[in-house]
């Protein structure tokens, strides 16, 4: 059983604040090491339950944030990004029977996390067929675009019932909530129990039942904080300039909303 992970941060047990998500800040290193026991917790959950590979991509900022030599050997890390349109699950394809995430947080304009937002600050918010999207909805699709389903993730208390809501049989751990501009988080040590068990009962489920259909069609705005920005991305072939501040974009291919973001964010 081949399984990919995608890691982000701003969803990972305790964090609260943009400097403990920040590598150049001191903070950094408390989180950095809670973030990679939190991947490496799912990892030993996934090989409990029978998994013979099991590829990480580490999904934040630099891509260069997870502690390599902690991870089980069997584990492969992907590191630093390719910018290929598939960004925070690079190298996810047909060969995986399923995915997962981990240190996920609520999108852009939500209120479950201080860290709220989607791909970069620079936005506002995108809009995926009139809704604001995640980046949990982002590549949950994007998963989807190669048959493979996401079965577990991890995060914050809002992208966690996002994800209920969207994939009724997936498994979720809510590590936090986000209150204002805080955090209310279990402990720790208790957080690596629960990923580990979490993603062992998620695989040995029924893991077809988290795969999810795509729209037919797809109409995306990107609404940016500097309507300069916006001016720009607007000349992507295809794009137009919806207001000021936001781009439009449609299309009946999934890649090509993904290639389309990979150009104007």
């Amino acid at each position: 059983m081949k399984i990919y992970i995608s890691a982000d941060i701003e969803g990972i047990t305790g964090v609260a604040h943009w400097d403990e998500a920040t590598n150049d800040k001191p903070e950094f290193a408390e989180f950095q090491k809670q973030m990679t026991a939190e991947i490496k917790a799912a990892c030993e959950g996934a090989f409990s339950a029978g998994a013979t590979e099991v590829y990480v991509k580490d999904a934040h900022g630099t891509a260069r944030n997870i502690l390599a030599s902690e991870l089980p050997q069997e584990v492969k890390l992907i590191r630093g990004w390719s910018e290929h349109p598939f960004s925070m699950v690079q190298e996810l394809d047909e060969t995986f029977e399923t995915a997962m995430m981990i240190g996920y947080h609520s999108k852009a304009g939500a209120g479950g996390n201080p860290l709220a937002h989607t791909i970069t600050t620079r936005l506002s918010g995108i809009k995926l067929n009139g809704n604001y999207a995640s980046e949990f909805l982002i590549h949950t699709y994007a998963a989807a675009l190669v048959n493979v389903p996401l079965v577990f993730l991890s995060g914050d208390e809002a992208i966690c019932s996002e994800a209920e809501s969207f994939i009724p049989n997936i498994t979720t751990l809510a590590v936090k909530k986000g209150i204002g501009n805080s955090t209310v988080s279990i402990h720790p040590s208790l957080a690596l129990e629960k990923i580990s068990q979490g993603v062992e009962k998620a695989l040995q489920g029924d893991l077809q039942a988290c795969l999810i259909d795509l729209p037919k069609n797809f109409h995306v705005e990107v609404i940016y904080k500097e309507h300069a920005a916006a001016y720009k991305a607007s000349f992507y072939p295809g794009a137009s300039l919806k207001e000021p501040h936001a781009i439009a974009f449609e299309t009946n291919k999934y890649f090509e909303v993904l290639r389309f973001l990979s150009f104007v964010i």
